[in-house]
């Protein structure tokens, strides 16, 4: 069976697959994988394992987890089996080798929720067309964001099986398995990708992780990490014809935020990374919810403010967190209300991380050679301001990058859009990076 990566980008992107409703696109992957020759697996997300995890809530509900179903399809390549492994008569499943170097791709599924007077079109209705410089996109909630780049990974992998059929590709003597994987729940945490990294859903190892997210097709080596943190203020209400009667939680929060972007820029001059100089604020702090009052002629008693805060890799969520309650206390110590009414400062959601490898570990080295076999000069490895499904990985001790089309730019976006010729070449690199990668271990020690 062809693999017609358009038709499979867009029919993914045909998904609504926001929070919880990802069951139905991974059926339809696990189909397509299928029908292509992959051993398929499907997991679900495990309350009872990510409970304990630093990244989830403790209090997970395992209703809330419901469909949050990953698939993942395998192929084994070279080696004692055949040269595609599509009919089956590869070393898969158990009997698979512990010594076969295995690469994942990998990709989540899920989508952020889309306000459809926003866009230009439905937004779960694939739309082509051609951007200023006449190239051909794809424009959907997803599409960049990063069900392209799901579609690229299907496509390497493909094209892999097809080169070594054809014998273009040099293999260590035990083969090379691929895995590509489209997973749950990454916009709110990664339920699917860190199940797979705590409970290992294939019977075998992995030695290295490619996460196809848009980097514009540059190898991304460190994320940074984010506090989740709810600030909550008391105050006094009066009728507003006798405000001074009345302690209002405004100027207060107003000091509050004002003391958080003063910290942001301290971190920002002190937190030094090499691979962040290129941002303006490499640790963003961005209050991005806040809800004060009851009533337009009431003094405003109550105010709840949700914050997102940047954590440098090579920090931890809590360092970070201990930073933004000292300063806190610091303007609550200079108001006698707040002395009195002390503001409450606590995690909430999910927390990410930061997650990073060596510029050197071979599935970097991989990657940059395979950026360069498909023509794309001066693969430098770089940071990244947003967390993704990589940290749960990393945190497992498998080396992992970040490599895929399109710009984080477009992620969230209404008329969020990718141009088809950079997911055609991220599949090119994709494959590159993972025939690199085979290539340089032919001497792999057994796992």
């Amino acid at each position: 069976m062809d693999f017609d990566m358009r038709a499979f980008a867009a029919d993914c992107c045909r998904f609504a697959s926001t929070a919880g409703e990802e069951a139905a696109v991974a059926e339809f992957v696990e189909r397509e994988l299928d029908a292509l020759g992959f051993e398929t697996y499907t997991w679900d997300a495990d309350p009872s394992l990510l409970a304990d995890h630093s990244s989830f809530p403790d209090d997970l509900d395992e209703a809330a987890l419901a469909g949050r179903r990953s698939v993942a399809g395998v192929l084994t390549l070279g080696g004692d089996g055949d040269a595609g492994g599509a009919d089956g008569d590869g070393p898969t499943g158990d009997d698979a080798s512990d010594d076969i170097p295995t690469v994942v791709l990998n990709g989540h599924i899920d989508v952020v929720p889309a306000e459809p007077a926003e866009w230009s079109s439905d937004p779960f209705e694939p739309a082509w067309g051609t951007d200023e410089d006449g190239r051909e996109t794809l424009s959907a909630r997803g599409a960049a964001d990063m069900k392209s780049g799901v579609a690229a990974c299907v496509g390497a992998a493909v094209d892999l099986r097809e080169s070594v059929a054809a014998d273009d590709l040099d293999l260590p003597s035990a083969g090379l398995r691929v895995v590509v994987e489209a997973v749950a729940g990454e916009e709110d945490g990664g339920y699917g990708a860190a199940t797979a990294a705590l409970a290992n859903p294939y019977p075998f190892e992995r030695d290295a992780v490619v996460v196809a997210e848009p980097t514009e097709l540059r190898p991304v080596v460190a994320c940074e990490g984010s506090l989740m943190a709810r600030l909550e203020l008391t105050g006094r209400s009066a009728h507003a014809a006798t405000r001074w009667r009345g302690e209002d939680v405004l100027p207060r929060f107003e000091a509050i935020r004002e003391a958080f972007g003063e910290l942001e820029t301290e971190r920002g001059e002190t937190v030094k990374h090499p691979l962040y100089g290129e941002f303006p604020v490499p640790w963003p702090v961005v209050c991005g919810r806040v809800e004060a009052g009851s009533w337009a002629s009431t003094v405003p008693s109550t105010l709840t403010a949700e914050f997102r805060i940047g954590v440098a890799p090579g920090e931890t969520v809590s360092e970070v967190e201990a930073a933004f309650r000292e300063r806190l206390r610091e303007v609550a110590d200079d108001d006698p209300w707040l002395r009195e009414h002390p503001p409450t400062f606590e995690r909430f959601s999910v927390q990410f991380e930061p997650a990073e490898i060596a510029v050197d570990e071979p599935i970097v080295e991989a990657a940059r050679a395979g950026l360069t076999a498909v023509g794309l000069p001066g693969p430098e490895p770089t940071g990244a301001t947003y967390g993704a499904d990589s940290r749960h990985y990393v945190a497992a001790g498998i080396p992992t990058v970040l490599l895929g089309p399109g710009t984080i730019t477009e992620a969230h976006y209404p008329d969020e859009t990718i141009v088809w010729e950079e997911v055609e070449r991220g599949r090119e690199a994709l494959a590159a990076t993972v025939g690199a990668f085979a290539t340089d271990h032919s001497g792999v020690d057994a796992k």
